[in-house]
């Protein structure tokens, strides 16, 4: 993961975006990014996009998680640790 991090980290730092990526402006950015993965599926079934549109899907998730593992990085937040204690959250909430 810190690996992954620091790859994304390094793409961003040598197009000097660091600027742009405040914590409001990457939340914005990951609800704009799930917007476009919803968007291949409206009004379509999910057999039929996943069969036409997987890389799309596949391209629009990497932004997702890219923009959301900066917001964590930019938080000082460990993505392994919150993972695993929601996950435990939702085992106690969801019976």
């Amino acid at each position: 993961m810190k690996e992954l991090m620091n790859r994304i980290n390094q793409f961003r730092d040598e197009r000097d975006w660091r600027k742009f990526h405040n914590e409001k402006d990457l939340a914005i950015s990951i609800s704009l990014e799930a917007s476009e993965l919803l968007e291949l599926f409206q009004w379509k079934k999910s057999e039929e996009v996943v069969e036409k549109s997987l890389q799309e899907i596949r391209e629009e998730l990497a932004d997702v998680f890219m923009y959301s593992f900066m917001l964590a990085d930019n938080l000082n937040l460990d993505v392994e640790e919150i993972i695993k204690e929601k996950i435990e959250i939702n085992a106690k909430n969801i019976l």
